[in-house]
């Protein structure tokens, strides 16, 4: 019984997040927020390479270490201190539940919690590398965009605003049991109204990019955003 109880209540909170997903869609979904056209790629030399790393739920942004290294403050000092890497992968999510390297399957409730429990601590995950991007994900998975370099500094700044910060420096969380990230405490809450995606589109829109609020709960927005530098050179998949 107890079983039986538990998994109709699961049924009951999955129809519930489904209904809320197309309430959003249908409410939000046909609107965009247009990009800065001030912040737009200009192809000219001095336009910054980014990536988008996309596993079909969660986003991750890959970025050039060096230029997220350059005006210093908290995040400046957060990224010098990670282990040698060009690019770093940048992500958000729930303070407990994005660190855990268990499957999914394993932490169903705890998903549960995180998702629809409002106000939850986050932490924003910085992973550096040594190869490129193209070398690391799956073909299909990274996607390129370009921006300029005003575009790449307002998304630095947007980035460097959900960090949280004692003494002027970031505050550490617990290093990453996949690779050779670090966790930092982030000073914005995680549940269904503000997810990974949302952030990462947040970031993306700061850096000149076009959005679709309404869809951002979803991975593929975050693609199209990417997609939407398409007239600059280099754009591809991967």
């Amino acid at each position: 019984m107890i079983e039986g109880r538990y998994f109709a209540d699961l049924g009951l909170v999955r129809l519930a997040l489904v209904t809320l997903v197309a309430v959003t869609i249908g409410v939000g979904g046909r609107w965009t927020e247009a990009g800065d056209p001030r912040l737009a790629a200009t192809g000219r030399d001095d336009d910054v390479t980014i990536w988008v790393a996309d596993n079909g739920f969660h986003t991750d942004l890959i970025l050039p270490r060096a230029y997220l290294s350059e005006g210093g403050g908290p995040l400046g000092q957060a990224v010098d201190s990670l282990d040698p890497g060009s690019w770093v992968a940048v992500g958000w999510g729930d303070a407990r539940f994005y660190p855990d390297p268990r499957p999914v399957s394993e932490r169903l409730l705890d998903g549960l919690r995180a998702f629809l429990w409002p106000g939850n601590p986050s932490v924003v995950l910085l992973d550096p590398t040594t190869r490129p991007p193209e070398a690391i994900y799956r073909p299909g998975s990274l996607h390129q965009a370009r921006l300029s370099r005003a575009g790449f500094l307002a998304l630095r700044r947007r980035l460097s605003s959900s960090l949280a910060v004692q003494n002027h420096a970031p505050l550490r969380g617990p290093a990453s049991r996949v690779g050779n990230g670090q966790f930092f405490l982030s000073v914005e809450s995680f549940w269904i109204g503000h997810l990974c995606n949302h952030w990462s589109a947040e970031l993306l829109h700061a850096g000149g990019l076009p959005v679709r609020p309404g869809r951002t709960i979803f991975s593929a927005e975050i693609v199209r955003m990417a997609h939407s530098t398409d007239a600059t050179p280099g754009i591809r998949d991967r």
